[in-house]
């Protein structure tokens, strides 16, 4: 496995890549994901978490397995320009309208960053390193929606993904501040995962921002 480790300059220190990241693809084939580097730094960054984590209604990440209502450690909030709704692991999903500076502040600020426009932010919050996200793939960022904006704020964590057919795998760590972006047919070819670590971390929060396809049914 690869690992790109982000430096404060927003640039990846490796051997491996050029230093203009946001227009070079870290993924061999059959996707995209650049690296923005940090687009948020030092106090800004700081504050961005510390807002979040006071002010977001946070619930508890559920799933309906054999009819039982499982809850996870990690918790959620899901933001959007309208109610919108869909199913997922078996539980019906509804959005939160905007309503929070803090968050209008960090998406207006990706949306500068990557040119592209987002109705949609899906916050996840890991309150210590043994939390984390297994192998999966975003299902409804496909086609004209594969657009995903990540940024991450708090404890530094290894993000990685792995090809569905070959089983090649890429790594990078994502740091407090740091913007990354898949795109493409990513979504269709390749699985990520936020993994988890022993090691003896504070909160993360990631920022996924998206063009939700409200008009499609995600039952």
């Amino acid at each position: 496995m690869d690992i790109c480790n982000g430096r404060a300059d927003g640039h990846m220190q490796t051997d491996m890549f050029q230093p203009d990241l946001q227009g070079l693809n870290l993924l061999p084939s059959d996707g995209e994901l650049n690296d923005f580097g940090r687009v948020f730094y030092g106090r800004e960054a700081d504050i961005s978490l510390h807002r979040l984590l006071r002010d977001v209604p946070w619930q508890a990440n559920t799933a309906l397995v054999n009819g039982q209502v499982i809850k996870s450690g990690r918790q959620l909030a899901w933001y959007a320009d309208d109610k919108f709704r869909y199913t997922h692991s078996g539980l019906l999903r509804e959005a939160i309208v905007w309503e929070l500076p803090i968050l209008e502040l960090i998406k207006n600020r990706v949306e500068r960053v990557t040119g592209a426009t987002f109705n949609s932010c899906v916050l996840n919050l890991y309150h210590n390193g043994s939390q984390g996200m297994g192998w999966h793939s975003d299902r409804e960022a496909v086609g004209a929606h594969s657009l995903i904006a990540s940024v991450s704020v708090g404890a530094t964590r290894k993000f990685a993904l792995r090809h569905k057919i070959s089983g090649e795998k890429r790594a990078l760590l994502l740091e407090h501040g740091q913007l990354i972006v898949m795109r493409g047919t990513t979504q269709q070819h390749w699985l990520h995962a936020l993994m988890r670590t022993q090691q003896t971390l504070g909160p993360r929060i990631s920022l996924t921002f998206r063009l939700f396809p409200a008009h499609e049914d995600w039952s």
